[in-house]
């Protein structure tokens, strides 16, 4: 088991725990960054200094992680099918992971159309914030890459890759479920193998996952300084002016993100799980405050790996599967995300949409969810395909690029949450004792 951050020191003094520095980094971040876009702009030291020293130490703690982050899912997800051994109970887990992710997702994005029913948020802006919002901001769609359009079978051929090395390096760019399908069927494969010869692998899978973890944890001592880096870059950059334009908006999306967070999961962990919701987000504030930090589930589920196991007692096999698979399929938050900005848009371009149009938003926003890859901005290009669809242009989608950053730390924490939600639910229906976290 990994050394807990909050254990006593040498001296004999309690250290801060990690989450708690996560959290004082972000803070620190947050109010120098708009203090300096106050008081100094868009001046040039502002921009250099954003440019050669904020943002590169930003990166330097995101690319720690998302190095090991192929390696991790290869050997997490390997290992996890492996040890489940019995192929009827890897498709009974497989099942439920599937039922519940689809179950969330589906909540999710009518809390989401209806939330943007009820606000209406794009019907508020007069003609000439239409213009200049279109002028500004409408332009830097061009530089979201179009996904490709796949009909009949041909979504199945993308997640079964040819040649998987390929797909590991552009898993970032769309192959992350080809990734897991080649583990997944690695991991299926190894079970039905004589336990003696395969045992090499297995044992080098398992070393390859400690060292991976061990990476992350050394990752994630810099965490504090990588997230208000991060934050730093953003706020000093843009401050908070874009907000007083898409106010509406933003306030729909995070009161869904949160109603969702606070009172469907919690309902979720109350009734089907046995747990306390307080116990459990309290358990989980590390994930959390990682996946604000960050906007990634890929870059976040080392953490999720970690503390599922340590503080809730999630056994690694279920782990290993679930969160795995739900860090790229199980996106609530960005499922909800995508049904409102697309339904706003079509309310800003003045698009009309029944309620047969709005029931295709929401099955498409539902499978959308599934498909987008767990990086910061990762869902833009779907959100972009939903608003052609609809027949709202394309170039709606720059509108809300200047808040998307702000939105996408918000919902990364709902997808990260969903992901061990779901862990623990699974756990707990195949008879695991979970911590209950009373302590």
């Amino acid at each position: 088991m990994a050394e807990r951050s909050d254990t006593p020191n040498r001296s004999g003094r309690r250290r801060l725990p990690r989450h708690t520095k996560i959290f004082f980094g972000l803070i620190f971040g947050l109010v120098l960054g708009l203090l300096v876009h106050e008081l100094a702009g868009d001046a040039p030291w502002v921009l250099w200094t954003v440019a050669n020293v904020a943002y590169p130490v930003g990166q330097i703690f995101l690319r720690l992680i998302f190095m090991v982050v192929i390696p991790l899912i290869v050997s997490a997800l390997i290992l996890g099918v492996a040890e489940l051994g019995d192929l009827r109970r890897l498709g009974r887990i497989g099942a439920k992971t599937l039922g519940i992710t689809v179950a969330l997702s589906a909540v999710s994005v009518l809390l989401g159309v209806t939330l943007v029913n009820l606000t209406r948020p794009g019907e508020g802006f007069s003609e000439t914030q239409r213009a200049r919002l279109l002028a500004d901001l409408g332009a830097q769609a061009t530089q979201i890459e179009k996904p490709p359009v796949r009909e009949g079978l041909q979504w199945l051929l993308a997640v079964i890759p040819d040649n998987p090395l390929r797909s590991m390096v552009d898993a970032f760019k769309g192959e992350m479920l080809a990734v897991m399908v080649f583990a997944l069927i690695m991991g299926i494969a190894l079970t039905l193998c004589d336990t003696q010869r395969v045992e090499p692998l297995v044992q080098l899978l398992r070393a390859l996952y400690e060292v991976v973890m061990k990476v992350i944890l050394l990752a994630m001592k810099l965490a504090p300084f990588g997230v208000a880096a991060l934050l730093f870059s953003l706020t000093a950059r843009f401050g908070l002016d874009i907000l007083a334009a898409l106010w509406w908006y933003v306030i729909t999306v995070v009161a869904g993100l949160a109603l969702h967070q606070f009172v469907v999961y919690a309902l979720v962990l109350r009734l089907a799980v046995r747990i306390s919701p307080m116990a459990f987000f309290g358990r989980i504030r590390e994930v959390m405050l990682t996946a604000f930090s960050t906007s990634s589930s890929n870059a976040t589920l080392p953490v999720s790996l970690r503390v599922a196991e340590q503080e809730l007692g999630i056994p690694r096999q279920i782990g290993g599967f679930v969160l795995t698979v739900g860090s790229t399929a199980n996106q609530n938050g960005t499922a909800l995300y995508e049904g409102i900005t697309v339904l706003f848009l079509a309310q800003f371009f003045g698009v009309h949409l029944d309620l047969a149009s709005q029931v295709t938003v929401v099955v498409m926003s539902i499978l959308a969810g599934v498909g987008t890859a767990g990086i910061p901005g990762g869902s833009l290009p779907m959100v972009g395909a939903l608003l052609v669809s609809i027949g709202v242009p394309w170039e709606g989608v720059g509108i809300i690029l200047g808040v998307d950053r702000l939105l996408d730390m918000c919902r990364t924490v709902l997808n990260v949450t969903g992901d061990i939600v779901a862990a623990a639910w699974v756990s707990k229906s195949e008879g695991f004792a979970l911590s209950r976290g009373d302590r």
